[in-house]
């Protein structure tokens, strides 16, 4: 028996990276999975990761027609929603004086309005007792050279958590975040221009634990956040960081 036997599920950003970790452990334990991408090649290659029990929308979330025509198929197929994450994201680094109009747009419409809407528009099929959880980041919290509108957007998002927490009490509904810090992904190594290797020894050093997460380790904590095991957690803020907000 599977931890989320039963359970429906949509994962945001699940063609890649962390997204797809937590949408390839909640398959596994026994979820129906519903993940979005915006490239429908990678969309398919995750697909075949995943395997049973996933569905692949080809979706963005600052789109709300997207967003839509993404719940209107869930609705269609499942008729209800008992997790959802918010993990599609965006980030690239920008220092003060780089910043742009368009730089500044992208990653508010990607990092607050389509998590805000992906929420919102999810309410109608959330089940009592659902779970929402969050993804946020451990730069929330930290000043990091570069990350201005990145971290702004993280920051965010956990007010978001306090605020729909209190709000959707009333329906059982529980809303948590998670904060990884550095985790060995895509994203991470196109941010730093480096890879494999040499992204953990410029890393690790800053990590009391002394390496880089890994993206099975934030799914794990995922897997925590959607079942009963957590049926009194919410407007709460888990760090898979190794320690590096907290120690």
């Amino acid at each position: 028996m599977g931890q989320l036997d039963e359970k429906v599920a949509l994962v945001t950003g699940g063609s890649t990276g962390i997204g797809l970790a937590i949408a390839q452990r909640y398959a596994a334990e026994g979820a129906t999975v519903y993940f979005t991408g915006r490239r429908k090649a990678e969309l398919d290659a995750a697909l075949e990761v995943v395997g049973d029990g996933a569905i692949g929308v080809l979706s963005d979330v600052s789109d709300l027609d997207d967003l839509d025509r993404l719940f209107a198929a869930v609705k269609e197929r499942s008729g209800r929603l008992d997790i959802v994450v918010a993990n599609a994201g965006f980030g690239e680094l920008a220092r003060l004086w780089e910043i742009t109009e368009e730089h500044y747009d992208k990653t508010f419409d990607v990092n607050v309005k389509g998590t805000l809407f992906t929420v919102q528009k999810a309410l109608p099929l959330l089940s009592k007792g659902a779970s929402v959880i969050v993804l946020s980041s451990t730069n929330a919290s930290m000043g990091v050279k570069g990350m201005t509108a990145y971290s702004a957007t993280k920051a965010v998002g956990r007010s978001f958590v306090r605020t729909w927490a209190a709000e959707l009490a009333g329906r059982g509904i529980r809303v948590n975040a998670i904060s990884p810090g550095p985790i060995d992904t895509p994203g991470i190594r196109s941010l730093s221009g480096q890879a494999g290797r040499a992204l953990e020894e410029a890393l690790a050093p800053t990590i009391p634990l002394g390496r880089i997460g890994r993206a099975e380790e934030v799914a794990a904590a995922a897997v925590f956040l959607a079942s009963d095991e957590s049926s009194f957690t919410t407007g709460a803020e888990l760090f898979v960081d190794g320690g590096l907000n907290q120690v």
